[in-house]
């Protein structure tokens, strides 16, 4: 049985729902994430349950019966360790923001599936017969690694879909069909709140294939509508691949470095927590690669490690071998020494600085 595919950790979990609802429903299903992640097989940590043929208010009191957390009471939607139930429903627009939707409870999988953005999002696998259901051809765009809305229309009524296709993009390394992205292309993002928008951009730069992501981004003219500045996206791509490890401020970096823009501007406007701002803070750009020397006068100022443009594996080598990946470089030169020659207050750091910059201009100059 297909649900035999999941780790036994989640089969317990299954077991234990199917235990549960046994004696109120045979109609209760996998839905959304983790069916599309069964079929990609990717490591799968939550799960998402539908459950059909109870009401509202036995399903309600169901929950409480199991000490189930109510995550979205208005939507029916419990927690049970790690595992999301709630009734199936469809959604309909009632005004502004990608949240304006009224909700109502439907009993028929395939009406419920359609609510869904994307096909390979909609697949649904019976928790008590292994029976999947794909009324949206889900496996097919899997197979063709291809990301396709369901319904154009519902799928318009909610502009963060544009924001989760690039997102999936960068992820799975998939393509966004051809009418999808024209329809994305039309979808107006206003509505999307400043802390949203970067919780799903967040998502893009930690991910596996970021330059897709970035690509989408571009021809989506993402730049212009939420840092109100225009990138040249040639030569980017390929520096994206470049990056060694994942790190949410790799992406910032190497766009600011490649495009010449100042990142703080492109924080102040998504309202983004200070530890952008922070880490951002007086980072060095070179854009045409940097050689030794230039590695040392980083240096000076942070370890490598700390500085954003180390993605690249032969930087990290490099800083290693000088022993200045981890540490700061001061050449032997040290406060106290200069404190004792005479030097003070805001004097110190200069020489402290000038000091240490002489010995890398030795170090290189012999």
């Amino acid at each position: 049985m297909i649900i035999d595919k999941f780790s036994s950790n989640l089969q317990l979990e299954i077991q234990s729902i199917v235990n549960i609802l046994s004696s109120h429903t045979k109609r209760a299903y996998l839905v959304g994430g983790c069916v599309r992640d069964l079929f990609l097989n990717n490591k799968i940590k939550d799960l998402d349950i539908e459950v059909y043929d109870i009401s509202p208010n036995s399903f309600n009191e169901l929950m409480e019966q199991n000490s189930a957390l109510g995550v979205g009471k208005s939507f029916f939607v419990y927690k049970l360790k790690n595992v999301d139930l709630a009734l199936p429903r469809v959604e309909k627009k009632t005004g502004l923001g990608h949240k304006a939707f009224e909700v109502e409870i439907t009993d028929n999988e395939k009406i419920a599936s359609k609510r869904r953005d994307f096909s390979m999002n909609a697949m649904m696998i019976n928790i008590f017969t292994g029976e999947l259901l794909d009324f949206w051809s889900g496996q097919e765009s899997i197979k063709q690694q291809k990301i396709s809305l369901i319904n154009e229309k519902t799928f318009k009524e909610d502009s963060l879909r544009v924001l989760r296709a690039v997102q999936f993009s960068a992820r799975f390394g998939f393509e966004i069909d051809k009418k999808t992205l024209d329809i994305m292309h039309d979808i107006e993002l206003e509505d999307l709140s400043k802390t949203r928008i970067l919780w799903e951009l967040e998502k893009i730069f930690i991910a596996k294939h970021l330059e897709i992501g970035f690509i989408y981004m571009c021809k989506l003219k993402l730049f212009e509508k939420f840092f109100t500045c225009s990138i040249r996206c040639e030569g980017i791509e390929e520096e994206l691949k470049k990056i060694y490890s994942k790190n949410l401020y790799y992406f910032f970096y190497i766009i600011a470095n490649m495009s010449g823009f100042d990142p703080l501007d492109w924080f102040k406007k998504l309202e983004a927590p200070n530890h952008y701002l922070k880490t951002f803070k007086n980072q060095p750009f070179y854009k045409n690669g940097v050689s030794d020397k230039e590695l040392f006068i980083i240096a000076i100022n942070m370890p490598i490690k700390k500085w954003l443009g180390n993605y690249k594996k032969d930087v990290i080598k490099r800083a290693k071998k000088f022993d200045i990946y981890h540490e700061v470089f001061s050449g032997g030169v040290t406060i106290a020494k200069v404190i004792k020659d005479g030097f003070k207050k805001e004097n110190i750091k200069d020489e402290y600085k000038r000091r240490v910059m002489k010995k890398i201009e030795n170090k290189f100059n012999v």
